[in-house]
């Protein structure tokens, strides 16, 4: 049972299918049956050119910011297609010295890593607009002009913040998001016994999907959440154990070894 704590249960894995792989193979080497349900479906912009015009002013800005680790796949792939660098240089616009990069959660700044920048702004640990809004290197932004890489739509805590102190905020849509798809009758059937959802939007898609004798079995399920909000909306629905775990796959598998081990 050490070396497979999760043997015997079924848990369901709602990421974005291309974001799925990491947590399902933690699981599977746990002894678990990582079931893959994707919730969200992601895609680039319809019309790329606003996307185009915004990474070709990218000297114009003093901050970056990358919402999600989509943001950073599609974002930078925008940026590298332009021939263009958020690599800390001078930003002559302002005159207010190197540009700066900033994620809300540490899953972007690992991916920005990976794509070879190092120096991010990021908070250590909770991961969410407000946590970034604390960080002192986001007190004193009046005259900045601020760049944030985005899906479409979204909450505009962040930018609306940034402008009352003072900031020029812009959005760079880079990425679509929609409902995919799904059998709900087939994740049902497949008895789940944990259920993560690492967004609000997913989980009212999942809701929406089911009908009255579904939702009753659907809530009786764990659900394994990152954030305090998502676990508030799933308490709102009607969800019976909702369990709060640290962010990203880190914090969700650690929740479900976690769990289980108690279990046992």
């Amino acid at each position: 049972m050490a070396d497979h704590p999760l043997a015997g249960l079924n848990i369901v894995v709602t990421r974005p299918r291309e974001q799925a792989a990491q947590l399902a193979q933690r699981i599977e080497q746990a002894g678990g049956n990582a079931i893959l349900f994707p919730l969200l479906e992601i895609s680039p912009p319809a019309d790329p050119q606003p996307l185009r015009e915004l990474v070709a002013r990218l000297p114009e800005f003093n901050l970056v910011i990358f919402i999600s680790p989509n943001a950073v796949r599609y974002g930078m792939e925008a940026i590298r297609t332009a021939g263009a660098s958020i690599s800390p240089s001078p930003s002559p616009a302002s005159g207010r010295g190197e540009l700066k990069i900033a994620t809300v959660g540490q899953g972007s700044a690992k991916a920005l890593r990976d794509l070879g920048v190092q120096e991010i702004i990021a908070p250590q640990d909770r991961f969410d607009s407000e946590a970034l809004l604390a960080l002192p290197e986001l007190q004193n932004v009046n005259g900045w002009r601020v760049l944030i890489f985005r899906g479409d739509g979204g909450r505009e805590l962040l930018g609306d913040t940034l402008k009352t102190r003072g900031a020029t905020v812009e959005y760079a849509e880079c990425y679509r998001r929609a409902k995919p798809q799904q059998d709900a009758g087939a994740l049902l059937a497949a008895n789940p016994h944990a259920i993560t959802i690492t967004s609000s939007e997913a989980l009212g898609y999942l809701w929406d999907m089911l009908d009255e004798s579904g939702r009753a079995r659907i809530t009786a399920v764990p659900l394994f959440v990152p954030h305090a909000r998502i676990a508030e909306a799933a308490q709102r629905l009607g969800w019976c154990n909702v369990i709060p775990t640290a962010g990203g796959d880190d914090g969700l598998f650690s929740g479900l070894v976690a769990c289980a081990m108690e279990r046992s």
